[in-house]
Order: C-alpha cells, then structure tokens, then sequence
C-alpha cells in the first residue's frame, strides 16, 4: 500500500463478460473501491460516463489479466488498459475527486453520484474541464 502523498493504486480493467464494459478501482482503506463503466473511460473534459458501484475487491486483483471461467461470476476475458496512481483531492458520500496518473488516463477526475435517493449505486464518472 502506498500513501496518499506518493499516489495510491489505480487501475481500469477491461472486462469482456456478458457484456464489454471497463472496472475502474481506485485503491482506499485497503481495498480496491470498484465501478463499472458501460463505455470507454473519457479522456477528454465534457464526456461522461456512468459509474456504477460495485463490490470492493482485493489489492491484489488490481493485477489481474486472463480469465475469469464459465459458471463463476464476471466470467470472461480482463485485461488491464489503464494503470497507475491517483491522488485524492476530495472525498465525500456524494462526489470524489482524485488526479489521475495513468498510462492513458491523466488529469483531474471526478465521481459524482447521480440521483443518489434513485439508486446510489449509480455514478457519473468525467474529466473536470480544468484537468492539466
């Protein structure tokens, strides 16, 4: 585990199960906190995507490539497409802001839970528009 001042762990699977859709984990309190998005991750300010929270996973999933066999849950196809550190810049139940630093995916990003009394479980996921 890193600290917060060094970067802490971030990474993006690609994930081809049922459906094709990415896992975005940002590492915090030992875990790897878990989203998946139906579509691309943005990289350029003024797309979004929707997030959708799921379970936590183990730090050490965060290296996982290959795949997941028939019958058991998620099965499919992982391979990493993004990776590196983020540091968080704001963290509350509503809104999380971290600048990422990825091998793709690089400048300020923003999680924002969409309709939180609907379905918390759903998030917005962009780049802030004043990313570097």
């Amino acid at each position: 585990m890193t600290s917060e001042r060094e970067g802490l762990r971030y990474v993006i699977q690609e994930h081809h199960a049922r459906r094709l859709h990415w896992d975005l984990r940002l590492e915090r309190e030992g875990v790897l906190k878990s989203w998946a998005l139906p579509k691309e991750p943005p990289a350029q300010p003024g797309i979004r995507r929707l997030a959708v929270q799921v379970e936590d996973h183990a730090l050490e999933y965060g290296d996982f490539e290959g795949e997941i066999p028939e019958g058991e849950y998620g099965a499919g196809t992982v391979r990493i497409w993004d990776r590196g550190t983020y540091i968080p810049i704001k963290w509350d139940p509503n809104e999380i802001v971290v600048e990422i630093h990825g091998e793709k995916l690089r400048g300020r990003y923003v999680l924002l839970r969409f309709q939180p009394d609907k379905d918390p479980k759903n998030w917005l996921f962009f780049r802030a528009k004043d990313a570097s």
